[in-house]
């Protein structure tokens, strides 16, 4: 098992992106299935204390997936991923934003598109993460609400699904 595991994040303002590379002590399979699944993203999306219930998820070409962070004190942050374009075990990519319960929109708040690829290192995977927004000014948004902070956690939390 790998004990120093690459992981990079940078705020890339000049084309109005984010860019993350994590890697997992876990085979390809194994990964994608975590990224993949609703039963398994639960465990982990979310940045402890709180915790990600999925209402719907299709992971399909044209599908999506409805969930929640739903906070200690009973907050509930809902979101939306639209799958646009799936190949399995290697990459996906999908429309994200923030929304209500029945998957409406929030338009107070920018939408992303994210590029997810999943590359097998041997006895590691790495994924490679493009996150794209319209304009500057939706991507400093999204890092003033701790978009950083908050994704690392979550992305720490899978490293414990791993070494169990």
């Amino acid at each position: 098992m790998k004990t120093s595991l690459l992981f990079e994040f940078t705020a890339d303002k000049v084309n109005n992106k984010i860019l993350i590379k994590r890697e997992f002590n876990a085979d390809q399979d194994t990964v994608w299935d975590a990224f993949t699944k609703p039963e398994i993203l639960d465990i982990w999306w979310a940045p402890k204390p709180f915790i990600s219930k999925t209402k719907s998820m299709d992971f399909k070409e044209g599908g999506r997936r409805l969930y929640t962070m739903c906070g200690p004190n009973g907050e509930e942050y809902w979101d939306l991923a639209d799958y646009v374009s799936i190949s399995p075990k290697t990459n996906f990519q999908y429309v994200d934003g923030f929304c209500d319960s029945e998957g409406n929109i929030n338009t107070e708040f920018p939408q992303s598109n994210w590029n997810v690829d999943f590359l097998d290192q041997g006895s590691t995977t790495l994924v490679d993460i493009t996150i794209s927004y319209e304009t500057l000014t939706d991507l400093e948004k999204i890092i003033e609400l701790g978009f950083k902070e908050g994704f690392t956690l979550a992305l720490n939390n899978l490293d414990e699904i791993f070494k169990k």
